[in-house]
């Protein structure tokens, strides 16, 4: 994927210093273009947020949610995912994902993909895809998710992710 164009202006990006409130302009820091105070000389370092998805894969099915309506991509499927908390521990983050989508509890293994997100402009992330174990808990949508479901590698319904896609190509290549 590409590198985002920094020089635009994204939405939640910070228009004035949080400091003392002077209207940021742009100045060349470490190679880029940023949003920066004239007055105090502070720079906004704008940070992609963390994703976290729990990948559980049972008898060679994978399991996915169909994103409901208050979410991006509403009414298409994707592996459990959200956000990670600030000063959560991120095998923590994945188990409380898990759960609040698919009543499932699993415990979060080994990385299997690593991908930058850019499928919302407003909110950039870093998203991390564990494998994960089921330990407990019913199978019943939750929070974000309308529907859950198991689905074999080959025979998956529409993506709301391309990230999630590439991990699954992934997944297909290592059968």
């Amino acid at each position: 994927m590409p590198d985002i164009d920094q020089r635009l202006f994204w939405p939640g990006e910070f228009g004035f210093c949080p400091h003392c409130r002077s209207e940021l302009g742009d100045r060349m820091v470490s190679g880029r273009t940023r949003k920066a105070c004239p007055a105090c000389d502070w720079v906004h370092f704008r940070d992609p947020a963390v994703g976290v998805a729990g990948v559980v894969i049972e008898e060679g099915r994978l399991l996915m949610v169909k994103r409901g309506p208050a979410t991006t991509k509403s009414g298409l499927w994707c592996i459990p995912c959200g956000y990670l908390d600030y000063g959560e521990e991120v095998r923590a983050g994945v188990a409380r994902e898990v759960v609040e989508e698919t009543g499932l509890e699993v415990e979060a293994g080994r990385v299997l993909w690593v991908a930058s997100n850019f499928h919302d402009p407003a909110k950039l992330t870093v998203g991390i895809w564990f494998e994960a174990l089921v330990i407990g808990g019913n199978l019943q949508p939750g929070d974000d998710a309308v529907e859950t479901g198991f689905f074999p590698l080959d025979e998956l319904p529409d993506l709301a992710f391309e990230t999630d896609a590439e991990l699954i190509a992934n997944l297909r290549a290592d059968r």
